[in-house]
This record gives C-alpha cells, sequence and structure tokens, in this order.
C-alpha cells in the first residue's frame, strides 16, 4: 500500500484515469502525487508543491508567517544540533512542544513540562521521528495548555476560487490522536467563525489549492487562535462537515479534480444542525488505550445514524494498519440531539471478539464536561483516572443472565422441531442447569418455556424471556428490563453485551465437553478463545491418549490441550504466544 509503482501499475492496467489517496498512507505524499501526474493520471487533491510546502512543518510555519497567518512563537529553523535547540527553547520558554518536522497523526510530538527534561525530550522526539518519518529533524512551540482543537474545511478549485465550509471541533484526543469530532465548535461564534475562515482561506490561497484540506488552529481560552498545520487531504472526520453543510465532498473532490469550478462562493455556504463522530478504535483504553490485535466474531452497526466501516464480522485486525473499526455519525437540529443519537447508536453498536474503547466513548459522552460542550484537549487526562478505564467487573446479576443467555442459546439449537409453549417442560421435578464464570457459579432452572429462576450469589431472582433472537435478548427483572447482545461461540465460550460492558465469558462446567468435540480424530483444535502460553510437543514427537501437548489461557483460566490418539505429531499450526480463536486448528496427530 505505500508501493508508488504497483500502485501506478495497477490504475494502468485497469484504464483508470485518476486516483484517489483516500486520507491515509499516501495521501500526504508529493512523491506519489507528482508520480500520478507523470503517468498521466489525474491526483485527486492539491499539486505535489502544496504538499510538499504543507508537510514540512518548519516550511509551512515560516510560509504561515509571511502570509500573515497567526502563528505560536516558537523555531523552525535550518540549525538542528542540539545546543541550538535547547537554547532556543529556553527563549521560548515552559511549557513547550517539541514536534517532528514531518511528524503527523499525533505522532513525533512530546510536551516539556519542566526545563530539567527539555534535552532527554529532543533527543527521543528526534529518535522517534527519524524512525516514523525518515526525517529527525524538529521545530519547537510554545505550548497553549487546554486549548481546542478547531479545524477549518477550505476547498479551492483550479479556476483560483477557495472558500470554507465550517470549523470541526477535534478537541477530544488520546497520544494527540483524535477520539470525538463534531461541527459545529460548541464555542464558535460568527465573528469568530469569519476571522479563522478567512485565515484558513488566506493559508490555502498562499499555496495556489486546488481540492479539499483543513487548516488546523489552536484556539485558546481568550478566543486567540493559532495556526498549527495544514492537512493537506480529506480529513478522517470529513462527515460532519458533509452532515451539517449538506455538500459531498468526495463528489466535490472529484468535480474539482476534473477541472469543474466549485460552483459555490463563501455566501452560499450555511451550516444547519449538528453533527458528532465517534472514532470506534481496536484498543485498550485500560492500558494507555494501546492498539488492540485479533479476529472480530461478531459486528453490527445500528441503522439510525451514519456509519463508515471497512470492517466486518471474520475481519482481522492486524498490526500492520490503524486500529479504526469504524466512524460513527449521529446529527440533528440541535447538539444534545446528535449526543443522545451518537450515545444510543454506541450501546447498539456490537463488536465480539478483539478489545474497543466503546465503554470509553459512551463514558466520554455523558461527561458534565462533553454535555456542556467545554472539553478541551486536556478533557481525558482531566475527566477521567486510570481506573475509569478499567474493564466493568462481572457481577452476580451480569452472570446469571449470561448464564440464562447460554442456556437459551443452546436450548434453541435443538429446540427446532419443539412447539415453543412445550420448550423447558419437565414431567418430573427439573433439574438446574448450572454454569459457572470466572468464579461465579449460576443456576438456570426452567419455570416455563419464558420464566427461569436464577441464582447467583446474592442475585436470586425469576426472569421472563420478553424478546429473543439469535443476537439479542431481552429480560424482565425486578428492577426492570435488560437489553442483552449476545454471541456464542461454542458450548464453552459467550460474548455479552449490556449497556456500555463487554464480557467474555467462558463456562468453566460446559470446557470438557468442548474439549471432546473431536475425540479420537486426531486433528486437535482450541477449545475457546485464548493465548497459547505453552507448548509442550514439536513436530515428530510420539504422544499417547491423553499426553499434554499445550495450554491455553483465558479469562485467567488455563486449560490444558490433551491429545485425543496415540501417534507422531505431524503438523503444529500454532506457536507460544499466540492467540488463538475457538475451534482454530492447532495439531496434527497421525495414528
Amino acid at each position: 500500500y505505500l508501493n508508488i509503482e504497483k500502485i501506478i501499475a495497477a490504475a494502468k492496467s485497469s484504464e483508470a484515469e485518476a486516483i484517489h489517496p483516500g486520507y491515509g498512507f499516501l495521501s500526504e505524499n508529493a512523491d506519489f502525487a507528482r508520480a500520478c501526474l507523470e503517468a498521466g493520471l489525474a491526483f485527486i487533491g492539491p499539486s505535489p508543491e502544496a504538499i510538499a510546502m504543507m508537510g514540512d512543518k518548519a516550511a509551512a510555519k515560516r510560509h504561515m508567517i509571511k502570509a500573515g497567518v497567526p502563528v505560536l512563537p516558537g523555531y523552525q529553523g535550518e540549525v538542528q544540533d542540539d545546543v541550538t535547540l535547547v537554547a532556543e527553547a529556553k527563549k521560548i520558554g515552559i511549557p513547550l512542544m517539541v514536534k517532528a518536522v514531518a511528524g503527523g497523526g499525533g505522532r513525533g510530538m512530546r510536551l516539556v513540562s519542566q526545563t530539567k527534561d527539555l534535552s532527554n525530550i529532543v533527543a527521543s522526539v528526534r529518535t522517534e521521528a527519524f524512525s516514523v518519518f525518515g526525517s529527525n529533524k524538529l521545530i519547537l512551540e510554545r505550548a497553549v495548555i487546554r486549548p481546542r482543537h478547531v479545524e477549518i474545511q477550505v476547498f479551492g478549485d483550479a479556476h483560483g476560487n477557495i472558500i470554507h465550509l465550517g470549523e470541526r471541533d477535534c478537541s477530544v484526543q488520546r497520544r494527540h490522536q483524535k477520539v470525538l469530532e463534531e461541527a459545529p465548535c460548541p464555542v464558535m461564534t460568527d465573528e469568530l467563525r469569519a476571522r479563522m475562515g478567512e485565515a484558513a482561506v488566506q493559508a490555502a490561497r498562499s499555496v495556489n489549492y486546488v481540492g479539499a484540506g483543513t487548516v488546523e488552529f489552536l484556539l485558546d481560552e481568550n478566543g486567540e487562535f493559532f495556526f498549527l498545520e495544514m492537512n493537506t487531504r480529506l480529513q478522517v472526520e470529513h462527515p460532519v462537515t458533509e452532515l451539517v453543510t449538506g455538500l459531498d465532498l468526495v463528489a466535490l473532490q472529484i468535480c474539482v479534480a476534473q477541472g469543474g469550478p466549485l460552483g459555490k462562493i463563501q455566501g452560499d455556504v450555511s451550516l444547519c444542525g449538528h453533527a458528532i463522530e465517534a472514532r470506534l478504535y481496536a484498543e485498550n483504553p485500560s492500558q494507555e488505550f494501546l492498539p488492540a490485535t485479533g479476529r472480530v466474531e461478531h459486528l453490527s452497526f445500528p441503522d439510525t445514524v451514519r456509519v463508515d466501516s471497512g470492517v466486518e464480522t471474520g475481519s482481522d485486525v492486524s498490526p500492520f494498519y490503524d486500529p479504526m473499526i469504524a466512524k460513527i455519525i449521529a446529527s440533528g437540529p440541535d447538539r444534545e440531539t446528535a449526543r443522545l443519537k451518537l450515545m444510543q447508536a454506541l450501546n447498539d453498536t456490537v463488536l465480539f471478539g478483539v478489545s474497543t474503547n466503546r465503554q470509553f466513548l459512551i463514558d466520554a459522552i455523558n461527561t458534565e464536561v462533553f454535555v456542556s460542550g467545554e472539553a478541551t484537549t486536556a478533557f481525558i487526562g482531566e475527566t477521567f483516572a486510570s481506573e475509569d478505564f478499567a474493564t466493568r467487573p462481572l457481577t452476580d446479576e451480569v452472570a446469571a443472565l449470561a448464564a440464562l443467555t447460554q442456556y437459551l442459546a443452546s436450548r434453541e439449537c435443538v429446540a427446532a422441531n419443539i412447539p415453543r409453549e412445550i420448550l423447558g417442560w419437565c414431567s418430573a421435578h427439573p433439574l438446574p442447569q448450572l454454569f459457572e464464570y470466572d468464579g461465579k457459579r449460576v443456576e438456570v432452572l426452567s419455570r416455563s418455556s419464558s420464566l427461569f429462576s436464577l441464582q447467583c450469589g446474592e442475585f436470586n431472582q425469576e426472569v421472563r424471556i420478553e424478546d429473543w433472537s439469535p443476537s439479542r435478548a431481552q429480560f424482565v427483572l425486578s428492577s426492570g428490563r435488560k437489553h442483552i447482545h449476545w454471541h456464542q461461540i461454542n458450548s464453552a465460550e459467550i460474548y455479552i453485551q449490556i449497556g456500555a460492558a463487554t464480557y467474555n465469558l467462558i463456562n468453566s462446567f460446559a470446557i470438557p465437553a468442548a474439549r471432546e468435540a473431536a475425540v479420537g480424530q486426531g486433528d486437535i483444535n482450541a477449545p475457546l478463545h485464548g493465548a497459547l502460553t505453552q507448548m509442550f510437543v514439536s513436530k515428530g514427537d510420539a504422544v499417547d491418549v491423553g499426553a499434554r501437548l499445550a495450554v491455553v489461557e483465558a479469562m485467567k483460566m488455563q486449560h490444558d490441550i490433551l491429545a485425543d490418539v496415540a501417534g507422531t505429531v505431524e503438523e503444529i499450526f500454532a506457536k507460544t504466544g499466540d492467540q488463538v480463536s475457538a475451534n482454530a486448528p492447532l495439531f496434527k496427530i497421525k495414528t
């Protein structure tokens, strides 16, 4: 995906006339834009010269100063030795931002809060910049504490027309990467929008900009704004602008790339309503939002909002791409309507198999700070403590409802030809079904086809099924209704989602049954999802029935993988440290 020659060859072989670079990878690569033009292909974006100018943070800042665009005090000189940078940093003062000239996407930037840390941070950013971007050049900027990150969408055509399409507030970020975006900005005034919009248009005009671009600003608490950078591409968050302007930005990009005029002047642009976008990431908020990988076992989105996604059930989230699963965008006539629609949409989004930030997103948009529209770039650090990111604990109630769901799922599998009204009926005294999740023992007793007694610790209630489908359930408890999304992997393992919380539960009582599914075949599969923590055999080893082959760890429990026949280990399909899926092949034993 970074091989320019192969992309050009693919375009030619398919007789394409143009290439749309998206908003990642080569979208801001001047060499790629130039290669497209040299190959006779239209590059749906700005000129290589504009990309090169704005892609170099030092050159871009020097250019903005000449163009009269407000910038932060700092150093963007050519002299790059550590002594010079440290000296210039002391002139600017603390707090200070150290940034890679070629940086982007939140990479290659650090905040210096104490002078004593300056030398180490300069060295650290320089190393990261060279490793990630191939350039170790840096710039220094005065840090603005608790700013808003506000960006202006600009659009230019080949006829010299440049307009802006309003702003987006992208202040909610982790590791300098955006998580929530909205349009318009909650604190924007007509006067401030006009000033910021004019500055953005001025920045674009100074490089003869053609196509979609975004000029990013920091907005301080006094209403002053400063140029941050210009993204010479379509932004990930462009849908919120589309929803409040009624414009299709991609269609407009293609029109402009064909040589057509914008067909609009600034006075034609108006903003209607409000839109908020949440980025659903495969990541672990409890581990400083580190990316997560794995197989997406089940994924579904509500149809009440706009969803942009390239991932589906069965997809693998690998370590080689951005961990974003989807963009979920809600809109309405006002901000609160859009916020409530987004909250409901996030509750109705179901993703099992890989860790996500869904719980955090729901918590974030429900905070008083976000509801009041007061979030700044310091929002996450100031609003959340580390314990707020922890996985919701497994309560007695959740364990009981999970057991009932798993019981019903198993019953449905064998009850295709049984009338629903006699499901669960027994002529003798009914026996309880037993489940155990993470040490919580649950008894499920069927009273009728739709009424059950559940007991788990302090939870002892009768629960009625109000609605049931192959992916969701609605139960009535003494405390009210509970809506559950679920997905069963096998007789031992089930995923349960209740509100913001998601659980991957393994019924320890059912593990032997799952393990015996292929007894005597010599094809040894994983009985459940987990990590392959130990391996006891190698290819060619002789084994007896019951020999210990490996250990799979899941939900803090270790499960032995045993040989089901005597013979020779012919194939090993995984290695120590691998995450394995339920039913994934592990060993083949030849008898």
